[in-house]
């Protein structure tokens, strides 16, 4: 009868809205807001899933974890999304939605070159954590200016 009685008690608190239930999309990582160097708020979320929805990411500060696949001139110098290839380097990190190696080619990231000098050494497939702003959805993809770049030993 006791525990009847408790989870009758439960069961009122959780309709009457003491307590509730939050159901999150997979591949996101729900995290107390953190501050980046910017002083911009920073989203934690999965790469693969700013991808699928990257009209909610516009204009908005978001991190990541990721495994880093090359630098490249993906995206570079084009017009609606504009980083100069005298200003910036593109780099590519691979899907985090499978166990393949398939660089995630809808999310164009963007490093300033004289930041970009000091990750020389990276190596695909090294972990990587980034923290940048969506600043455009030309094409449907994502593309992210890069504040922060760190390797995760």
């Amino acid at each position: 009868m006791k525990r009847i009685n408790k989870y009758f008690i439960v069961l009122t608190l959780f309709l009457s809205g003491v307590f509730s239930v939050s159901f999150a999309e997979p591949n996101t990582i729900e995290l107390p807001k953190q501050t980046v160097s910017n002083v911009a708020e920073a989203t934690v979320v999965s790469p693969s899933f700013v991808v699928k929805n990257p009209d909610a990411y516009l204009n908005k500060t978001i991190k990541m974890n990721a495994r880093f696949d090359k630098f490249t001139t993906v995206g570079l110098d084009y017009p609606p999304a504009m980083k100069k290839s005298e200003e910036y380097v593109g780099f590519m990190v691979y899907r985090d939605d499978t166990t393949f190696d398939i660089p995630l080619a809808e999310m164009k990231l963007f490093l300033k070159r004289t930041d970009a000098q000091n990750f020389v050494e990276l190596k695909s497939k090294d972990k990587v954590k980034i923290t940048g702003k969506v600043f455009s959805t030309a094409l449907g993809d994502t593309w992210v200016d890069v504040d922060k770049l760190e390797a995760i030993k």
